[in-house]
C-alpha cells in the first residue's frame, strides 16, 4: 500500500511517499481503507516539530480521514467489513495516521458516516467539528449535547467564521438554535461565513468590533469561540454575558495575553481551553455521536455552499497540501487516497 511518511521533523520536503506492508487488526481494532484524508493545521504543526521531537521513528501524518472497514480485529462490536466511517484523532499516540490507503485504528477512533454523506464530508469532521463540540458545549447551565433546540435562546459569537472550526462551529450552533454571529476579515469571509449558516457577520477590520457585536446583541453573548485570544480576549471579555464562556482553540497571532484583572472579575465568566487530545474520552464520543447526528440531518455539510470550499491533492503531493494548510488556504484541504 502507499503510505505518505516523515522520519525527521522540518517543512514539507520531508514527506515521501512509500509502499509499506499494511498491518491486521488486533483486538478492539479496525482496518480502514482511506478514501479520503483531511489535513489540520495540526498535521503540520506535529510535522515541523511544534508538538516536540518524534514520538516514533516513522509517522504518517493525519489525524482525520473517512473510508470503509477492510477487516475487524476479535472483540469489534458494532462496526462490520464494509461499513463507511469517519477517524478521530487517527494518530494520537500512534504512528500511523490518515494519509496511507489503509490504516488500522481502535474502534473508538471511529463513527459510522451517515448514509448520503461523501467522503468530501467525512474527511472533513474530526478536529475541527469535535473541537467546536467541545467550544459549545461547556457552558454553567448550557448543555453538554448538542441536538436541535439545545442552544435555543442563547447567541454564540465565532471568532474567524471561515475557518475550519469556525465554520464547523457555525453550523453546529445554527443546528442547535442558536442565534450566531460570526467575525471575518474580508467580504469573501463574510459571504462564506453566511453560507455555513451565521445569522450576522461583522468585519473586524471595519469599525469597532464591539460597537458592532453589541448593536447585534445588546445584552452580550453567551459563549465565544475563540481562534485568536492574544488580538481578541479584551473585546471577548467585553462581549460576554455574565456566567459566560469564552472557549479558546487556537493561538492564531499570539502566544500571550494581558487581561486586567477587575475587568474579568466582573463577568463571572469562565475561560474554557479546547485542546482535543486530552479531553477524555467519554467528551470525544459524545461529540463524535452528534456531529454525526447533525450530518444525517443534513446540518453539517462542505464544499461553497456550505461555506467550506474544498481544496483536492492526490495522495502523492501531500507535501503540497501540508504547503497550502500551512500557508493559510481557506476551506479544506484533502487528500484524494484511493478509490471510493
Amino acid at each position: 500500500m502507499r503510505a505518505v511518511v516523515y522520519t525527521q521533523t522540518g517543512d514539507s520536503s520531508v514527506l515521501e511517499v512509500v509502499e509499506r506492508e499494511p498491518a491486521d487488526p488486533g483486538r478492539g481494532e479496525v482496518r480502514v481503507r482511506i478514501v479520503r484524508a483531511g489535513v489540520n493545521p495540526t498535521d503540520w504543526k506535529f510535522r515541523a516539530g511544534g508538538m516536540g521531537e518524534l514520538a516514533f521513528p516513522e509517522v504518517v501524518p493525519g489525524q482525520d480521514g473517512a473510508g470503509v472497514v477492510d477487516a475487524v480485529g476479535p472483540g469489534v462490536e458494532g462496526l462490520a467489513v464494509g461499513d463507511r466511517v469517519w477517524t478521530m484523532l487517527a494518530q494520537h499516540q500512534r504512528p500511523g495516521g490518515t494519509a496511507q490507503e489503509l490504516v488500522v485504528l481502535p474502534v473508538e477512533h471511529l463513527t459510522a458516516l451517515p448514509e448520503g454523506a461523501s467522503y468530501d464530508v467525512g474527511a472533513s469532521l474530526g478536529v475541527p467539528a469535535i473541537t467546536a463540540h467541545r467550544a459549545l458545549t461547556t457552558s454553567e447551565g448550557g448543555p453538554d449535547r448538542l441536538a436541535p433546540g439545545a442552544l435555543a435562546g442563547r447567541t454564540v459569537l465565532v471568532a474567524g467564521g471561515a475557518g475550519a472550526v469556525g465554520n464547523a462551529a457555525i453550523q453546529l450552533a445554527r443546528w442547535a438554535g442558536a442565534t450566531v454571529i460570526a467575525t471575518v476579515s474580508s467580504d469573501d469571509k463574510a459571504r462564506l461565513a453566511t453560507a455555513a449558516g451565521a445569522h450576522h457577520t461583522v468585519n473586524y477590520r471595519e469599525g469597532d468590533t464591539v460597537d458592532a457585536v453589541r448593536g447585534l446583541a445588546p445584552d452580550g453573548v453567551d459563549i465565544v469561540v475563540e481562534v485568536a485570544p492574544a488580538q481578541n480576549l479584551r473585546d471577548d471579555v467585553r462581549l460576554v454575558k455574565p456566567r459566560g464562556t469564552v472557549a479558546i482553540y487556537a493561538n492564531n497571532g499570539g502566544d500571550e495575553v494581558t487581561l486586567s484583572i477587575r475587568e474579568t472579575f466582573s463577568t463571572n465568566a469562565r475561560f474554557q481551553w479546547v485542546l482535543l487530545y486530552t479531553v477524555g474520552q467519554a467528551a470525544l464520543r459524545a461529540a463524535a455521536d452528534d456531529v454525526a447526528a447533525a450530518v444525517a440531518d443534513g446540518a453539517f455539510g462542505v464544499g461553497e455552499d456550505h461555506g467550506l470550499p474544498l481544496h483536492h491533492f492526490p495522495l502523492e503531493q501531500a507535501a503540497e497540501a501540508h504547503a497550502a494548510v500551512e500557508a493559510g488556504a481557506v476551506g479544506k484541504v484533502l487528500l484524494d487516497v484511493s478509490d471510493a
